[in-house]
């Protein structure tokens, strides 16, 4: 992990309520990957606590978060301009990493899950893995990387809650949906806590036992495990895991959901 000052090369708004930044790093920095996440300071020095958002693609000298306007630190970051720096804590916590033998992949992304989906698909890509993405959007002004799932994905459904576009359903029913076709060798998915429940729940009803592996999101402080703002419980709650620290990815049964 770097504490750095990063300079903003984009920041515009992807759909309605959500944003896209790119901006570049002074030095090169080792351990980015797919899962992986950043702690950002907002731009107004009012908001002292930096803001995690996923890392949703990089390359070796710049990196693309996409984050959610939800309060008002983030509202401070959207009015960040092109040219402007950021204190910025990066990579933090563990990420999605694909076995060789894992070949074919199931991604479930809802809202703004879906942008750890995407740095898989980025990641990955050229490497032989079979992609299946479940998308799902609260209506069709919400969906956004359309064309990166469809472009990247042997099997896409993108679905949204009130039918808007595609099916009406959510990322979950459709993946059930279409499990027999998909036949998946491991499960990636991130998203709100009831979507990871109902994937749980019906791994659980179906008595399937195939590897699946979550991003949570919780609020954090610092994100680097200190605080214990972000702690979730064990299977089992007699132990604790910090998600930032621990995670954000774990093993579907290794925590409560």
């Amino acid at each position: 992990m770097k504490e750095l000052v990063v300079k903003v090369i984009e920041n515009e708004p992807l759909v309605a309520g959500v944003y896209k930044m790119k901006f570049s790093l002074p030095e090169k920095t080792e351990g980015l990957a797919c899962g992986r996440f950043v702690n950002i300071s907002t731009g107004d020095g009012g908001h002292l606590l930096r803001r995690p958002i996923a890392i949703g693609e990089y390359t070796p000298d710049t990196v693309t978060i996409c984050y959610q306007l939800k309060g008002e630190g983030t509202r401070a970051m959207s009015r960040v301009r092109t040219g402007d720096t950021l204190s910025c804590a990066l990579p933090l916590g563990n990420g999605f990493a694909l076995k060789k033998e894992e070949k074919k992949v199931a991604l479930i992304g809802g809202g703004v899950g879906v942008f750890p989906m995407v740095s898989v698909l980025k990641e990955y890509a050229g490497e032989g893995k079979n992609f299946c993405s479940y998308i799902g959007f609260r209506n069709k002004d919400a969906v956004c990387m359309e064309e990166v799932f469809r472009s990247l994905s042997s099997r896409c459904s993108i679905v949204t809650d009130d039918g808007s576009l595609g099916e009406k359903s959510n990322a979950v029913a459709a993946f059930f949906k279409d499990y027999e076709e998909a036949k998946p060798d491991v499960i990636l998915s991130c998203g709100p806590v009831p979507m990871l429940r109902a994937l749980k729940n019906g791994l659980r009803e179906r008595n399937l036992h195939v590897p699946c592996f979550v991003s949570l999101e919780e609020r954090m402080g610092c994100g680097i495990g200190a605080c214990l703002v972000c702690v979730c419980h064990k299977k089992g709650g007699a132990e604790n895991v910090r998600v930032c620290k621990d995670g954000p990815v774990f093993e579907i049964e290794e925590v409560e959901i």
